[in-house]
């Protein structure tokens, strides 16, 4: 019985390790650098509001070396924050993707 104990226990820590892991390696964060200012935004017509939504406008991304638009959709709503839309960051002679989050 102590020795099922044991093995129950150490199984137990491994999946907890396990799952911590992926966890992190899901939220990892990547960076995108383009060499070059993206095209200027493109027009979007806002749809009206949903309750519970808030509008992410579209925007230029970085792929395999030039610049691909991506139309805008709806982010659900967060109570008690804001949406913050992604933007290009100059920095230097480069651009660097700040990705949208919650404020």
């Amino acid at each position: 019985m102590n020795r099922a104990f044991r093995m129950l226990l150490a199984n137990t820590v491994l999946i907890a390790v396990g799952a911590a892991a992926m966890a992190s390696a899901s939220a990892a964060e990547y960076v995108v650098i383009a060499p070059s200012a993206p095209p200027p935004v493109r027009f979007e017509a806002v749809p009206a509001p949903r309750a519970g939504y808030v509008w992410d406008h579209g925007h230029w991304r970085w792929d395999h070396g030039r610049y691909v638009w991506v139309v805008g959709h709806w982010q659900v709503e967060r109570v008690g924050y804001h949406w913050v839309p992604g933007h290009w960051d100059q920095r230097g002679p480069h651009y660097r993707w700040v990705p949208g989050h919650w404020a």
